[in-house]
Order: structure tokens, then sequence, then C-alpha cells
């Protein structure tokens, strides 16, 4: 539902040209906050070999039913 109202609102504020600098202020202001968001967080590395074990996750082709 978010995306949904996003995407009417930047195609309603599109139509202006008050509306596009609207649109490219907000668009400044998240690439600033997220890159100092990736500043301030410390690259961790993920461990090797760690997979998620649910049920559903699909691990690969399998081999069952091939001679």
């Amino acid at each position: 539902m978010k995306k949904i109202l996003r995407l009417l609102v930047t195609r309603w504020l599109a139509r202006t040209p008050f509306g596009l600098v609207v649109l490219g202020a907000g668009w400044w202001f998240t690439r600033r906050r997220r890159a100092a968001r990736a500043a301030e967080r410390p690259d961790v590395q993920r461990e090797p070999g760690r997979r998620s074990a649910g049920p559903y996750t699909w691990t690969g082709p399998s081999a069952r039913g091939r001679k």
C-alpha cells in the first residue's frame, strides 16, 4: 500500500516544475541520509557458509528422479 501511494504522489508531483523541484529535494535529502547511515555503520562481514534453514528455501537443483 505504501509503494502504491508513493507512486501516485510521485506521478502527481511530476506534473509541474515545482513538483519536480520537490521530488529532487526529497531525493537529495534521502540520498544524504542513507550515506550518513552507511558511514556510521561498520562493515561487518557475514560468516561464510551461513544459510537460512527455512523449509521453503531453495537450495539448488536436486538429483531426485535422475538416473
